[in-house]
Formats: structure tokens, C-alpha cells, sequence
């Protein structure tokens, strides 16, 4: 087989900043596969950039002053794609053989303009098969169908410059994969806590200041959507977060994942925490300080 039948018609599209740890396993997986790689980057101290020039991918210099939009909407709108689809990736995460096998059949039959694909959550180096951690993003669409939705105007750079739990939104019909990608951060939990610190940020944020976006919360919809209503109809219930942790780690079976099921699940817990303190917070300022 020569290299054109082993390219697929995707260009995938990579936020970083400071993801020298982990950018090379990332892309080790798409090199020779992927039409088009494109890394856009958030001013990297790093050797990120040296990394994604090394496996020759486009690099695009993002400068996020707050507002919108971020960091993929950002590149998804001013960048001139080489392939016909985009896939997003981040740093964290690796494409298996399945799911590049599986992603050059369904854009070849055409018969979708997105599609949602599974995640596979490795958590301090174990793969986590119970607690609800099934993740399903919708990731691979065709350039100039899809585009995030917008939840929050006055962001911050306290809140990252990236989307965090904005979903994407396809002009056209939507299916599924059955694979999944591989999703395993190896930066240490120092950096986990920082990021999801500045998550908690967003969502209170959100909460307060924000819209619905583009999805309808709905208990029996899709994944995004069933998880929506649950935040929107649960976040005020007294003891929320530890029902969370309950819920996480002894009904759906959490504790069967060893010490990183009861981290993950503790980690959980606290996010929730954090995110109904600085609801609290932001309830309580004077409007001229918001």
C-alpha cells in the first residue's frame, strides 16, 4: 500500500501550550495518516513548538486577550484547511489503529457531515472502566460544517483560552463511531489541578453570566445534552458534590478502578465544590466588580 492509500482526508487540528510532554505521543499516531496536521499554540515556553515542527505540522500563534473566540474556534474560522474534514485532538490524546481505520471508512461513504466518538480515560495510569467516566466528543465533522457554540461573551484569560465544556455544533447530520481514542495525560496532577482550577472558573462563570449555547438540556437526549440537564437541575441541590462522589464511586462502580477510580472520583468531588463556591462568590460581588 503506498503512502497516498494510507492518508486519510482529515486535517487535525491540535491546541497546546506547554505540552512538551506529551505533544510527540500525540502526533507519533497521526504523522503519515492525516492530510494536514495544525497545532495551534498559545505561547509555549516550552519545546512545543520545536516538537510540532519536527513532525511537520502547521503551527498557529494564538494571543487570547479574553473574549470570544477561543483557541479552536479561532483557527476552525481563519485557518484554510487542506482536507476535506477535521478531526480535534488534544495533546492528551492518542488515535488507536481502530479508530484512524474507522474514520477513513466513514468519511469515505459520506453518509454523515460529523460524527461523536468515544474516549477511553486512562487516570494515573490506569484505564478507568467503571464510575460514568465514558466520554463522547464530538470531534470529526467536515471543514465549514461545524463550529462551537458560544456560552459565555465576557470570558477571561483567568478561564483558559481554550473551549472547555462548549460543545461543537454540525450543520448537517450527525453519526457515530464505535472506536475510541485513547485519552492519557501524563503531566502531572499539579498541572491537573491548575487547569481544572481555571475550568471551575468558566462553569461558575457560565452559570451566573452565561446561556444554554446551542444545546437543549435534555434527560433523554445525547450524551452533551443528558449531562447539561443534569448540571442545570442538580448544581443548587444541598450536598451536590457528594452525591457526585456516591454516585461516582460506589453506584457506578468507581471503587472497582482501584486507587485511581477513588482519586478520580475525589477529584470530581471537588471540582463541584469549587465551581458552587464561586457561584457563591460571584452571587455575593457588587455588579460594578463583574
Amino acid at each position: 500500500m503506498n503512502q497516498k492509500d494510507q492518508t486519510a482526508n482529515v486535517s487535525v487540528l491540535i491546541p497546546t501550550k506547554n505540552e512538551e510532554k506529551q505533544l510527540a505521543r500525540c502526533l507519533d499516531n497521526v504523522k503519515g495518516w492525516a492530510k494536514e496536521i495544525v497545532v495551534v499554540d498559545s505561547g509555549s515556553t516550552d519545546n512545543t513548538l520545536a516538537i510540532a515542527e519536527q513532525y511537520g505540522a502547521t503551527v498557529l500563534n494564538f494571543d487570547y486577550r479574553g473574549g470570544w473566540p477561543k483557541k479552536r474556534n479561532w483557527a476552525l474560522k481563519t485557518h484554510s484547511w487542506k482536507a476535506d474534514w477535521i478531526l480535534l485532538l488534544d495533546a492528551d490524546e492518542i488515535l488507536t489503529e481502530a479508530v484512524k481505520s474507522e474514520i477513513k471508512q466513514v468519511i469515505e461513504s459520506g453518509k454523515h457531515d460529523g460524527y461523536w466518538i468515544n474516549f477511553e480515560i486512562v487516570f494515573l495510569g490506569r484505564q478507568l472502566r467503571h464510575g460514568d467516566t465514558s466520554l463522547r466528543k464530538l470531534s470529526l465533522f467536515r471543514a465549514g460544517k461545524g463550529m462551537y457554540e458560544r456560552r459565555l461573551e465576557n470570558q477571561d484569560q483567568s478561564m483558559l483560552d481554550m473551549e472547555v465544556h462548549e460543545h461543537v455544533v454540525v450543520d448537517g447530520s450527525v453519526g457515530r463511531l464505535s472506536s475510541s481514542i485513547r485519552h492519557e495525560n501524563i503531566q502531572s496532577l499539579s498541572h491537573y489541578i491548575q487547569k481544572h482550577d481555571a475550568y471551575s472558573n468558566w462553569e461558575a462563570h457560565t452559570w451566573v453570566f452565561g446561556d444554554e449555547g446551542s444545546l437543549t438540556p435534555r434527560l433523554f437526549g445525547n450524551q452533551a445534552e443528558r449531562r447539561r440537564w443534569l448540571r442545570k437541575s442538580l448544581m443548587n441541590m444541598p450536598g451536590f458534590p457528594v452525591i457526585v462522589f456516591v454516585y461516582t464511586y460506589f453506584l457506578r462502580l468507581g471503587i472497582l478502578d482501584g486507587k485511581p477510580g477513588f482519586f478520580y472520583a475525589l477529584f470530581r468531588m471537588v471540582q463541584f465544590f469549587h465551581i458552587k463556591a464561586k457561584i457563591y462568590e460571584l452571587s455575593i460581588q457588587p455588579v460594578d466588580s463583574q
